[in-house]
């Protein structure tokens, strides 16, 4: 892995957090503390952030891969990563 495998630790660390949102989202619904429109709505906007995480992490993997510095990897918009994932 690259040099800079810190950063991809805090990116696997916030989609870890992010997975445990979700698991509680739908425990919350299951216990009936939120309607399943809330939890739809909270999933939709963890879906797109979880997404956006996986696309930066796989961006750095192959910078640094290729000899390319990992750091220039960017957070892209939920529509560009959302417009491949087909």
């Amino acid at each position: 892995m690259a040099a800079d495998s810190g950063q991809d630790r805090e990116i696997l660390a916030r989609i870890t957090r992010m997975v445990e949102d979700e698991h509680r989202l739908r425990e919350d619904l299951a216990a009936g503390r939120i309607d399943d429109v809330t939890e739809r709505e909270r999933l939709d906007d963890l879906e797109r952030a979880l997404d956006q995480c996986w696309d930066l992490l796989r961006q750095r993997r192959a910078k640094a891969e290729f000899g390319e510095d990992p750091g220039e990897a960017r957070v892209r918009s939920s529509s560009q990563v959302e417009g491949y994932r087909g």
